[in-house]
């Protein structure tokens, strides 16, 4: 059975506030935000929602993100108290996941010797995940996909992030990255 939130009732007065709610919430980036000499994940200032007690809600987003080639980055998220689900971020296996003297050897790009082999699990909401990076002015991108199960407890959601390792060489969100959120029941 499809789910849908909300579910308009026949004789239902539609309002701009039931309309609102139908929509997906896009959270997007304004700023670049970088973190060096960091493994501490910190809450990402524009990707927060507040979500609903009892809601489930879907997610998508696009994360554009940059750094020298030790630092990586670490992906987590916050969830309210009792909040389940599931997540998956497609992107740049991180160095201390792969490398390209890993065997079996990886196909390196051209512009480093390091190698793309990229993430593919699923993760719980409260399970962080490494990506890598490949230098400052070497761009890349997560696909992230995910469900939130909320509790009883409503609350903040956020992308928490920081360095995998330690590292001078800021690793950098960068604007315009987004996730859209949809309640589905």
């Amino acid at each position: 059975m499809p789910e849908s939130y909300p579910g308009p009732l026949a004789g239902q007065r539609i309002t701009a506030s039931l309309l609102r709610s139908m929509l997906p919430q896009t959270l997007r980036k304004t700023s670049d935000t970088s973190r060096s000499a960091t493994t501490t994940v910190t809450a990402d200032p524009h990707l927060q929602l507040e979500v609903e007690a009892n809601a489930v809600y879907i997610w998508e987003g696009w994360i554009k993100y940059g750094g020298g080639t030790t630092g990586d980055l670490n992906l987590d998220f916050s969830t309210p108290s009792g909040s389940l689900g599931e997540w998956a971020g497609i992107g740049g296996g991180s160095s201390a996941v792969t490398g390209a003297s890993a065997a079996p050897a990886l196909v390196t790009d051209t512009v480093t010797s390091r190698g793309y082999m990229v993430r593919l699990e699923t993760s719980d909401v409260a399970q962080a995940r490494s990506f890598g990076t490949l230098g400052v002015s070497d761009a890349l991108h997560i696909a992230l996909h995910g469900t939130l199960r909320v509790g009883s407890t409503p609350g903040t959601w956020s992308l928490d992030w920081a360095q995998n390792t330690s590292d001078a060489t800021a690793t950098t969100l960068y604007t315009d990255s987004w996730i859209r959120f949809q309640r589905v029941a």
